[in-house]
């Protein structure tokens, strides 16, 4: 399927098959509306159709000359457990975050892509990197790594790159079934 020919639900289907799966906890993906479509709307009725099943959708950051949207898809189970980790606050607050909520913690995610001149590299945490590939990656500027995939490895390249088949297998089942008619819910994992 072309870039210009995706859909919402073909993205949300095979961009995030393994949040969906169980086997990630988040997943990010840019969408460009089409004439006449809103992706903020597009992405609340599929957080409405799929949160009774362990999952939320939410934008991160809209672009208000284009309508493009970044999407987050996430367990928000998964998610609570992740931003719980003390090694993990102690890095957030190390890059500025203030403690709080996981929503408080999003909602300054967001305010951090949607206003800061850089970007902000410590997403990789809301993604469910590994906490010493994002430190890695931010101390070494992106260089340096020994592995790359989903993220760019510093630590474990052997259990980064099983990781990474893993996720390439489900994403490229997802795609079939999805393709063949399978319904996002019916893919979606319950938590």
């Amino acid at each position: 399927m072309s870039a210009s020919r995706r859909s919402f639900a073909f993205d949300l289907a095979t961009l995030c098959a393994p949040t969906l799966a169980g086997l990630k906890p988040a997943s990010l993906f840019r969408y460009q509306p089409g004439a006449g479509q809103d992706g903020g709307s597009m992405a609340a009725a599929w957080h409405t159709a799929l949160c009774d099943r362990g999952v939320a959708v939410r934008v991160l950051k809209a672009c208000p000359r284009t309508g493009a949207v970044l999407v987050y898809v996430y367990r928000p189970a998964q998610i609570d457990t992740l931003l719980k980790n003390r090694d993990v606050l102690q890095f957030l607050q190390s890059e500025g975050y203030r403690p709080g909520t996981t929503d408080e913690l999003l909602a300054q995610l967001s305010q951090r892509l949607c206003c800061e001149e850089d970007f902000p590299h410590e997403i990789g945490i809301f993604l469910g990197y590994p906490l010493a590939d994002v430190v890695g990656f931010i101390q070494n500027r992106g260089q340096n790594f020994t592995a790359c995939g989903h993220w760019k490895v510093y630590t474990d390249p052997a259990a980064a790159q099983q990781q990474f088949a893993r996720y390439k297998k489900c994403e490229t089942i997802y795609a079939r079934c999805y393709r063949r008619g399978t319904p996002i819910r019916r893919l979606t994992v319950a938590a």
